[in-house]
């Protein structure tokens, strides 16, 4: 025997290619169990170790999966309108890259040199995860025939790219069915973020839903738009108090960064939450835990969006022939007191569309 094994003799020795070896050695998809104990049996009696060479030389790869997300600071108020749903879902990203030795390269899309900026992270990167809103579907389609493309929270991209997500529509019929079941609310209005967010649309159909379930109107479109930050919460509060004769008796608002500005809204107005109106958000991000009133909201497990998306890609990586995988996460009903609920935070789980 060598003094030092490879890949090759892995493969050989259990009898399936060498992207079925690194797909074993780092717990992937798509083989057999007895196609996983010949493998571990073999690396096991030669000896080897992968490493991140022996893996880039196994599958022809960089060691590098590329990130795009929408650049959500057009309007240029970083301070007001932190990206915090971002912020996780790359956290998890870089979780299940670094796991197996690679590197993330993260970049920011703005209108139409989006698809120039992909253009020139595809060719530095083995595979890439693209938020919505990130290119348009023509575009994703364009650069997928270059590197493997998973879609991540958006329900309009090409049918055969690999699709990673939450059940947004389920959180928002839930959140809904909960205000006007356990509180009585009938006149409920929705807050929506920017009106090509696919996250948006599924939330207010939801919402839609909720409403034409317990036999009350149904809005052709949101009450408001604040494009999911906090600055545009608070001007949307603002615009829908202004514009409205009588005030709902409860908001529901597409995520908690614009729940935390709506909320602010709220107390300029001196206008107390739950009592004078209740407030829901959605995503279930730290903040909204720490305001007064605690944020009534739907949990969505962003961080494990990211890291799935990844581990999909690397999956697809491994064996690109492999049928097409489409992952859709259920989400949780997390009530506190912006709705009503007193006492203990309580947990719901809605149900999976998986």
């Amino acid at each position: 025997m060598p003094d030092r094994s490879t890949i090759y003799e892995v493969a050989r020795r259990s009898g399936v290619s060498t992207a079925t070896v690194s797909r074993v050695m780092r717990d992937g998809t798509g083989f057999s169990g007895e196609t996983r104990r010949r493998v571990l049996t073999a690396a096991r009696e030669l000896r080897w170790v992968p490493s991140n060479s022996a893996r880039g030389l196994a599958v022809r790869r960089a060691g590098i999966v590329g990130l795009l997300f929408p650049d959500l600071d057009q309007a240029g108020e970083a301070e007001k309108e932190s990206p915090l749903y971002v912020d996780q879902v790359i956290r998890g990203a870089e979780r299940a890259a670094t796991a197996v030795g690679d590197a993330v390269l993260i970049a920011a899309t703005r209108n139409t040199s989006g698809h120039e900026l992909a253009l020139s992270v595809a060719g530095k990167v083995d595979g890439l995860v693209v938020m919505a809103r990130s290119l348009s579907d023509r575009d994703l389609a364009s650069i997928s025939r270059s590197v493997p493309v998973v879609v991540l929270a958006t329900g309009s991209a090409p049918r055969r790219l690999d699709f990673v997500g939450a059940d947004n529509r389920g959180g928002a019929r839930e959140i809904t069915a909960h205000l006007i079941g356990a509180h009585g609310y009938r006149d409920i209005a929705f807050i929506g973020g920017p009106a090509r967010s696919p996250d948006s649309i599924e939330r207010f159909a939801g919402f839609c839903e909720a409403m034409a379930v317990a036999g009350l109107p149904v809005p052709r479109e949101p009450d408001g738009e604040g494009g999911f930050t906090e600055a545009g919460g608070e001007r949307a509060m603002h615009a829908l108090l202004a514009g409205q004769r009588h005030r709902p008796h409860a908001v529901v608002v597409g995520n908690d960064e614009m729940a935390v500005g709506a909320l602010a809204a709220l107390r300029s107005l001196r206008l107390r939450v739950p009592a004078d109106i209740a407030l829901t958000g959605f995503d279930d991000i730290a903040t909204a835990r720490h305001v007064r009133p605690a944020l009534t909201t739907v949990r969505q497990p962003m961080r494990d969006l990211g890291e799935h998306a990844v581990r999909v890609l690397l999956d697809r990586l491994a064996d690109p022939g492999a049928p097409r995988r489409s992952l859709t996460f259920p989400t949780e009903l997390v009530l506190r007191r912006s709705c009503g609920t007193h006492g203990r935070t309580a947990v719901a789980s809605t149900r999976s569309t998986t």
